[in-house]
């Protein structure tokens, strides 16, 4: 194992300083046998989903000590999404993904770790802990911070999306002022990551289905006790996973992967996954491409009901069954590896065995597979010639997914969040937002400002909207995202004009510019790169090392 035990300032004379440093911190004579586990805590009180962490973080730390390790926390950084949605500030959030992995992957290496328990609640806490574990392969769990509980507003559920959409409602004289601000008041009502099928819920339950966490963990809310209990046993099977030498490469196979990417066509989940699943499997080094998510999802129907398209919450899947329910009725269709392992050291098939093969009949929330919400998978892979790489396309909540009209083009997401709430945007339009990708936003900014604008508006059957940027996981309708090449390294997007025709077609997979290829090979000879809006500080770090959204937008690529 790499641990300060097994190296070679541990022979002899030469440990003592390492030793006397230790002893500072807490060691005694006997502790220096016990293997050392780093606790990369995301406590923040930036945001309701990381604030209840340090709390979980103590609790694993303290049943770590007691299953026989030394327990050693440390701090990672986090942005929250959903307060930055909307400004200059989101550009930093994928690169946040990034910043995470880095520093739990010098923490645990430049301190000799024998394991890790990332302890994490916001969307990129999760992905980055995770591109770490991969990278290290020391035993390593994941422990969520857990899920918000729904604000309540005259008998309805709210989410933090609710917000969003209200600010549309709004501006279509849907609502008052009055219902306006009583919607903010009432959708965030204590500690825990967004209500729905949002990013962060959506990662948690890929990180349960490939075996990182424990089973049900991932739909736990945040505030409630099982998910303290939880956080403690994570670190009890953590101790054991060191004794036991299961390692991220032993879990981290191409057949977890396409598990997580079940699930996540299941439930309904975000498009983040995409984006976050490919950077996991690159650093893992297992072959995945975009592609693989078409593949599976021809195969996989969504079966819960969940926001944001949906009528539930992520409490309300947790109470059906949550993620054990839903693998099991995959299972069964044999839809999911089961010979796949866990942290536990216990298969999927062991994992699964006493789970019911039927949802709960007292439930509407997961569906069985002969009565699906979607046939299909709701995250479709689109590609043509605005998007030869491929792009993302998120059709829950759509009735008919295709629609040609004309381009509405943006080179921002201000621009055309200006343009929707005056009134701008009409049925039939294609909106089209660029130089929002990873090298050109830089960072890749979610749309959601936009995209509840639109739904606040009710055109959400009626437009589509095209970016390479990302959309938040509480987006919804006709939407493409992770438009690749992107526009900033000359990709197709960038030769789109005002009025230009396009095609957006998730039965056929296509997305196209109705533009004669000569008339394209002229613009994209008259073409210039934009001068880059950071060239210092981290963006502009960010900007030259970051590579495709097609390959997980990544930073480490060789």
């Amino acid at each position: 194992m790499k641990n300060l035990r097994s190296s070679a300032v541990t022979q002899g004379i030469q440990r003592s300083p390492n030793r006397a440093m230790l002893r500072a911190v807490g060691f005694g004579d006997a502790d220096f046998n016990k293997p050392i586990v780093g606790i990369a805590n995301g406590y923040s009180t930036i945001t309701p989903c990381n604030i209840g962490l340090n709390d979980l973080a103590k609790r694993a730390e303290q049943a770590a000590f007691i299953a026989g390790a030394m327990p050693q926390m440390f701090g990672t950084i986090t942005v929250s999404d959903g307060i930055s949605m909307g400004t200059e500030g989101m550009k930093y959030s994928l690169v946040s993904r990034e910043v995470i992995a880095d520093a739990i992957e010098t923490a645990c290496n430049a301190q000799s770790m024998d394991g890790v328990i990332a302890v994490g609640g916001c969307d990129k806490n999760m992905p980055g802990a995770m591109l770490a574990m991969a990278r290290m392969n020391i035993p390593a769990i994941f422990v969520y911070g857990g899920t918000i509980k729904p604000g309540k507003l005259g008998g309805c559920d709210l989410t933090v999306v609710s917000a969003f959409e209200a600010v549309g409602q709004f501006t279509a004289n849907k609502i008052d002022a009055e219902q306006l601000l009583a919607v903010e008041k009432n959708a965030c009502p204590g500690a825990g990551s967004c209500g729905g099928m949002f990013t962060a819920n959506t990662m948690s339950s890929a990180i349960e289905a490939m075996g990182f966490s424990l089973p049900s963990s991932s739909t736990m809310a945040a505030e409630d006790q099982e998910k303290a209990d939880s956080a403690a046993r994570s670190a009890e099977v953590l101790v054991l996973a060191i004794e036991n030498n299961i390692r991220p490469s032993d879990l981290l196979t191409r057949e977890a992967f396409e598990n997580a990417i079940s699930v996540i066509m299941a439930i309904g989940g975000s498009t983040n996954a995409v984006l976050h699943l490919l950077a996991i499997a690159r650093s893992a080094n297992i072959p995945l491409c975009i592609d693989d998510f078409e593949t599976i999802r021809q195969r996989v129907p969504v079966i819960c009901d969940l926001k944001p398209s949906g009528r539930f919450v992520t409490t309300d899947l947790h109470a059906a069954g949550g993620i054990p329910q839903v693998m099991k009725l995959l299972l069964d269709a044999g839809l999911l590896h089961g010979n796949c392992r866990t942290i536990e050291g216990k298969t999927l098939n062991e994992i699964l065995a006493n789970i019911p093969s039927a949802p709960p009949t007292d439930q509407e929330v997961i569906r069985s597979l002969a009565n699906p919400l979607y046939e299909k998978g709701h995250l479709a892979v689109l590609k043509g010639n605005l998007a030869s790489e491929g792009c993302v396309a998120k059709i829950s909540g759509v009735k008919n997914p295709c629609l040609t009209g004309p381009a509405r083009v943006f080179e921002c997401e201000e621009d055309c969040l200006e343009a929707i709430l005056s009134g701008a945007i009409r049925a039939g339009d294609v909106l089209l937002i660029r130089y929002e990708g990873p090298v050109g936003g830089p960072g890749m900014r979610e749309m959601l400002s936009p995209t509840s604008a639109i739904i606040g508006q009710g055109l959400g059957d009626q437009v589509a909207l095209i970016t390479d940027g990302r959309f938040s996981g509480g987006t919804y309708g006709m939407v493409v995202g992770h438009v690749a090449p992107e526009a900033a390294v000359g990709g197709t997007i960038a030769l789109v004009h005002e009025g230009d025709s396009i095609t957006v077609d998730a039965h056929k997979l296509l997305v196209q510019l109705n533009v004669d290829e000569a008339e394209i090979k002229l613009r994209r000879e008259a073409w210039i790169p934009p001068v880059p809006r950071y060239r210092t500080g981290v963006l502009g770090k960010y900007a030259r090392q970051v590579g495709c959204s097609s390959k997980g937008a990544v930073t480490d690529q060789p």
